[in-house]
């Protein structure tokens, strides 16, 4: 087995280990990006120290996908409320031309496609270490660290790290994914010393998994598990009181330690090169969806007014009051999920055990030998207009049949959707004026018009539909 790995990685370093010529033409991408952030930050009249940080300066990005992070430390003289824009003027002005899109961490920054390649122009503060007055100012920090104590074969265990995790899906600490970062891929490889060692560690670890590479607590372990809440923990080199695992939502945790096991056991190219998704034709989705014998709703609506980072921290805030809204109402969940193009469509999708509920539901009261609640509760539903039976005892405690005031999920949802856009509910903000200004609620086949018109759409219903991730499928067990 350890022959097919080695084997595996071995073709998977080959494809994803820069050439020289790659390197040497992001290499020069990067000094000429450094040069006009430098020319137009003096234009402007800001003194900036500009530095390339990111994987490209580390020297663990990867040939198919390199990022080109290019940061404007700026002197602590700036408000902070002026940073984010101040900086934004002039990384729109160096990457002149380019196609731009804002994107917004804890304050914003520019993301460019220059010559094809993805850049990064963010501010952060010119201060020393420890001296933090935004989340960014560590970066510098960072990319020092891991180039002093990453050597150049674990530079390709990093890489290797990296490309699982894009293949299984849990790889980037955005807010969409909530997955690993680059710089955590960097720590785990530093302290498990290779690709293999970290997927054995995490395909056996059973509890809480705590790393703290620098041992300031060496000594203080129950400080520092009192410290750090989250069921997984790396201490940051450059700040003892930062977990940088603290994004890692539960559910891509978990999801890299199945893909571990599974990998360990049935290795495969398919976990860093998963196939393409090829979407279900609209009859065969038709036939899909009835086959699965529950409902599909699918709320969509149109543009929200934010740059994706705070467009998907709304859309997960909403989809979590919704799916709780649906659950108190008597609907039983199965699963659900938010989907955006980030632009024109956004949607919440709930699959239902079903659409319909029955008109009458059971309501316990309190224990017969609780005397003052029974009370309370008989004069309550005695003369209730809403009880169909009752109140009657039944082992041990008073119930009552009600009546239900919604059956139809569908109707339910219209009417919570159209007072306020849902804010009541717990809708965030802006997806609750997106909702007011427009909004359908379709079940089932009736979203075929919009998966047949949008392609990414369709491939991510394909998937939701299967359910079932793509490394799984080279999956046989023992």
């Amino acid at each position: 087995m350890r022959e097919k790995i080695e084997e595996i990685c071995r073709i998977v370093l080959e494809r994803i280990t820069p050439k020289k010529d790659q390197r040497a033409k992001i290499e020069k991408l990067a000094e000429r990006l450094e040069a006009k952030v430098a020319k137009v930050s003096k234009e402007f009249g800001v003194e900036v120290e500009v530095r390339l940080e990111g994987s490209v300066a580390k020297g663990t990005w990867l040939s198919e996908e390199p990022d080109v992070d290019i940061f404007m430390r700026i002197p602590k003289t700036i408000p902070r409320e002026s940073l984010g824009e101040i900086c934004l003027r002039i990384a729109r002005k160096a990457t002149e031309g380019a196609k731009q899109i804002e994107r917004f961490a804890e304050h914003p920054y520019l993301e460019a496609i220059v010559d094809g390649v993805r850049v990064n122009v963010v501010p952060c503060y010119n201060v020393r270490k420890g001296e933090w007055l935004s989340a960014t100012d560590r970066t510098p920090y960072h990319t020092d660290y891991i180039k002093s104590h990453l050597d150049k074969r674990r530079l390709s265990e990093v890489r290797l790290l990296k490309k699982f995790m894009k293949g299984i899906d849990v790889y980037g600490a955005e807010i969409k994914i909530g997955g690993f970062s680059g710089y955590l891929c960097e720590l785990i490889i530093l302290h498990f010393k290779s690709f293999l060692n970290a997927l054995k560690a995490f395909a056996h670890h059973r509890q809480r998994m705590i790393v703290d590479i620098e041992n300031f607590y060496e000594g203080r372990e129950d400080e520092l598990k009192l410290l750090f809440q989250e069921p997984f923990v790396i201490v940051d080199p450059v700040d003892k009181g930062r977990n940088v695992a603290s994004a890692v939502r539960m559910q891509k945790l978990f999801t890299f330690t199945a893909a571990a096991r599974a990998f360990l056991k049935n290795p495969s190219l398919e976990f860093f090169y998963p196939p393409e998704t090829a979407a279900l034709e609209k009859k065969k989705l038709e036939k899909t969806l009835k086959q699965h014998g529950s409902a599909f709703i699918f709320i969509t609506f149109g543009k929200v007014e934010a740059v994706p980072d705070v467009l998907w921290g709304q859309l997960y805030k909403s989809m979590r009051s919704l799916e709780k809204f649906i659950q108190l109402n008597g609907f039983n969940i199965l699963r659900g999920k938010a989907w955006s193009n980030e632009k024109t469509l956004n949607m919440f999708i709930f699959q239902l055990e079903q659409r319909f509920l029955s008109p009458v539901k059971k309501h316990l009261g309190p224990p017969i030998e609780k005397e003052e609640d029974c009370e309370k509760f008989l004069i309550k539903h005695l003369n209730n207009s809403e009880v169909v039976s009752g109140p009657y005892i039944e082992k041990g405690r008073w119930v009552v049949e009600l009546k239900r005031k919604y059956t139809d999920v569908v109707i339910l949802l219209n009417e919570k959707l159209k007072r306020e856009g849902g804010r009541k509910t717990g809708i965030a903000d802006k997806i609750s004026r997106a909702i007011r200004n427009d909004f359908k609620i379709l079940v089932n086949n009736e979203i075929a018009d919009i998966y047949a018109e949008n392609v990414e759409f369709a491939k991510f219903l394909t998937d939701f539909l299967s359910g079932k991730p793509k490394w799984l499928e080279a999956y046989k067990g023992k």
